[in-house]
């Protein structure tokens, strides 16, 4: 690949010709931008109209897949001898075309103010083209790196591992409150492409190749983020390295969480986005348990989506490129049978998080969480560690403080008209995960004086003596559910 001066000399060309997200957005029209997002380019097209200076000429180039006249691409990219040496670039007969593509990518939020370019394989399904990609494919931008920007706890750490690095989109924003970046991948070409986009952006980072975890066997991680190759395919057929691995079910996912634990320095945290299997012999949250329990660790799983066996082949089949293909029925059938002699009837797929606390009884939730979900995400993430340190207080401790009820929790009645009473009360957040809960007339009235001045036990000992109860009746009814909300994140 590119050394690191010729890598930042095309990285001034590029944002001297304008080749950033804003400017080349602004360009192109949200229309256009959208459209590419579709991986159609004729909108693009209709925008640039028949514009050859330097902006158009790299977008054109990288974006567009179109070959350019030799002088277009000198005046855009200066000389192209080290580019077509590295294979950014390559000449044809036709003049030149882009080997692989430098795309604008950015990125801003808590903890984020990202601006430059990826590096990473051409997409090959351009204006529906039936494209097949290589084995070993190194894929940008897509909805799971981005799933996995969005939940990245953006927290300033020491060392921050990036497992499975692609083309680089985590390492580059772990650089963000990162100390030191660590990033992995098995695949050789992902590794040059990570080091590409590392040096376009002028960032010092500590690429290794190798399998999982062996690249830092001895080294500990503040934070770990993998968005691994989680899918389950059989072991027959060409296998695409960025999303398949070469183990049994979901064994990849379930080594990357238990060793991932094992590399997690004190208060560290391990964030995974994948899949695991779902059979009809084990309750999936039961399966999940028995991968995070022996670590030690608090753990957060969230199942976001469950598939059935058909519509989770259809998928990967679709991403293969296979559709079409005469390859397609054979493949589906194989997989179906694979997925048969294993017990596997369906696929979960969602978030996953484990955090070292050092607690002598770890929290553990598992839980399905279909529901929508507010950004950013990383910070639900954070607030939820946060929440279960400080609902492991002890009674006398919690109910000796004083809470106070987030602001953007909506309370919601529900009863028929004119009756006096509600027959349901739910607490709603605005925030985070977006939790929802119902509560009874003692706890609502709780929550609702709980505004930072008085402490949790004088309030409830006050709602005690409206209601005519008694008072440490009440607490030990109350103190539990006080506990469930703290951990949530409703109090703080």
């Amino acid at each position: 690949m590119l050394s690191p001066t010729h890598a930042a000399a095309l990285a001034d060309r590029l944002a001297a010709a304008g080749y950033t997200l804003a400017e080349a957005t602004d360009r192109l029209g949200p229309e256009a931008t959208d459209a590419l997002g579709r991986n159609t380019t004729l909108a693009a097209r209709d925008a640039l109209g028949e514009a050859t200076d330097p902006q158009a000429a790299l977008v054109r180039l990288f974006l567009l897949h179109d070959t350019l006249p030799p002088d277009t691409a000198r005046a855009a990219l200066g000389d192209l001898a080290p580019l077509e040496e590295a294979g950014i670039v390559a000449a044809t007969a036709d003049g030149v075309r882009a080997a692989l593509e430098i795309r604008p990518y950015a990125a801003d939020g808590p903890g984020l103010d990202f601006d430059g370019w990826i590096a990473h394989d051409l997409i090959p399904i351009l204006d529906g083209r039936l494209g097949r990609s290589r084995p070993d494919y190194v894929l940008g931008a897509s909805p799971a790196s981005t799933t996995l920007a969005q939940m990245t706890i953006r927290r300033a750490v020491g060392r921050a591992l990036d497992l499975g690095t692609g083309c680089g989109i985590q390492s580059l924003l772990l650089a963000g409150h990162a100390g030191h970046v660590v990033a992995t991948d098995l695949n050789p070409r992902a590794v040059a492409m990570a080091r590409l986009t590392a040096g376009l952006n002028r960032l010092d980072l500590d690429v290794r190749e190798g399998s999982l975890y062996e690249p830092v066997a001895d080294e500990a991680f503040d934070l770990i983020v993998t968005n691994p190759p989680y899918v389950m395919s059989p072991p027959t057929g060409e296998r695409l390295v960025y999303r398949e691995g070469l183990f049994s079910a979901d064994e990849l996912v379930r080594r990357v969480v238990v060793e991932g634990a094992d590399r997690l320095a004190p208060g560290g945290t391990l964030q995974v986005l994948g899949n695991w299997a779902v059979t009809d012999d084990e309750d999936w949250t039961d399966r999940l348990r028995r991968w995070v329990e022996p670590t030690g660790c608090d753990a957060l799983v969230l199942q976001r989506e469950h598939l059935d066996a058909y519509e989770y082949i259809e998928v990967w089949l679709n991403d293969a490129g296979l559709v079409g293909t005469d390859e397609y029925a054979p493949r589906y059938r194989a997989w179906l049978d694979y997925f048969a002699a294993l017990g596997i009837t369906g696929v979960g797929m969602g978030w996953m998080m484990l955090h070292r606390g050092g607690r002598a009884t770890p929290d553990i939730r598992i839980e399905p969480w279909p529901h929508a979900v507010h950004q950013p995400l990383g910070e639900a993430f954070a607030d939820h560690i946060a929440g279960v340190s400080l609902a492991a207080l002890p009674d006398e401790v919690l109910l000796g403080r004083a809470w106070e009820l987030d602001g953007r929790v909506d309370v919601e009645t529900l009863g028929r008209p004119g009756v006096e009473d509600p027959e349901h009360i739910v607490y709603r957040q605005r925030y985070g995960f977006g939790r929802a809960v119902e509560v009874d007339t003692a706890l609502g009235a709780v929550l609702g004086a709980c505004d930072g001045d008085l402490t949790a036990g004088q309030i409830i000992a006050a709602v005690a003596d409206i209601l005519d109860v008694d008072p440490d009746a009440l607490a030990v009814e109350v103190t539990p559910k006080l506990r469930d909300l703290i951990g949530e994140g409703y109090l703080t």
